[in-house]
């Protein structure tokens, strides 16, 4: 039998890193298991930090054999992970900001519980913030039951930067705001596919928001006001990482890169109660004119 799981402590944990993996969860542990494991064989980045916050209605997902075995791995490997829960439930928003709180690390990945990346992933989006210095990169998430289903009128939304990103007011209704579209399905596979990029190369492209896996400059994140506006929202919301980017975008820019090391899981969503986008009450309040 599996011997009792160290959860570590928030204080023990929370110290100065180049980079730490946030992972909020709930009733997934099959799930929470692949995407430690896919964690657990990243090279080129020693050290990193893993956070795991669970909202499970039961027993965590972090207490499952596979899952606890990865987290195990990870520490074996030499890095620091720290399983807490965070009940009750307050929303995604509040969720993530619990998360980006645990973190002093310089760079912080907010990974979903349902992606797996690929060996090589985590070393290039690093690289790749650190050599465009804007707010974010991202992975947009392959869905690999749909790789024969090409679809050429998304294409035309991908746009390489020329040069540093930089900064973009974005919204609802503009052309820049069809830019997602690139990362439903396998659309981005396709795109890489036809990019023919030679081995270790990489790309950064323009983008609205993506979905999964983003790596936040956090400073920058916090400067934009990081997740703190899930005070204003319902617990029934999504959209949270939308909202948030949107934000980062404007004051520091942001970047999706090409390949992308992340894959769907393509499990059910656990995030079934969606009354609200985050991100329309958020831009409602920052474009309604204020009183003189």
């Amino acid at each position: 039998m599996n011997r009792p799981l160290d959860l570590d402590t928030p204080a023990g944990f929370r110290t100065e890193r180049l980079v730490d993996v946030l992972i909020p969860t709930r009733n997934r542990p099959a799930e929470l298991a692949v995407t430690l494991a896919g964690l657990a064989a990243q090279e080129g980045v020693p050290g990193f930090g893993v956070v795991v916050s669970d909202q499970s209605d039961a027993e965590p997902a972090y207490a499952h054999p596979a899952a606890a075995t990865m987290a195990r791995a990870l520490r074996h490997r030499g890095h620091p992970v720290l399983l807490t829960r965070r009940l009750p439930r307050r929303g995604l928003a509040e969720h993530r900001a619990y998360l980006l709180a645990a973190s002093a690390a310089r760079y912080v990945l907010s990974l979903d519980d349902d992606v797996w990346l690929e060996p090589g992933a985590l070393h290039r989006l690093v690289t790749a913030i650190e050599e465009l210095g804007c707010g974010f990169v991202g992975n947009g998430v392959h869905g690999l039951s749909y790789v024969d289903d090409v679809r050429p009128e998304t294409h035309g939304h991908y746009e390489e930067w020329d040069g540093p990103p930089t900064p973009e007011r974005i919204r609802p209704g503009t052309p820049e705001w069809n830019r997602a579209r690139i990362h439903s399905a396998a659309n981005l596979l396709h795109v890489t596919a036809q990019a023919a990029l030679p081995p270790d190369a990489w790309r950064a492209y323009k983008v609205s928001w993506i979905g999964g896996c983003v790596l936040y400059d956090r400073a920058k994140l916090v400067d934009s006001g990081g997740f703190d506006f899930w005070r204003r929202v319902q617990e029934n919301h999504q959209g949270e990482d939308v909202a948030a980017q949107l934000a980062v975008l404007a004051r520091h820019g942001g970047a999706g890169i090409l390949p992308s090391g992340a894959y769907h899981l393509e499990s059910p969503t656990t995030v079934t109660a969606r009354d609200v986008e985050a991100w329309e009450v958020v831009l409602a309040d920052e474009d309604t004119p204020q009183p003189a």
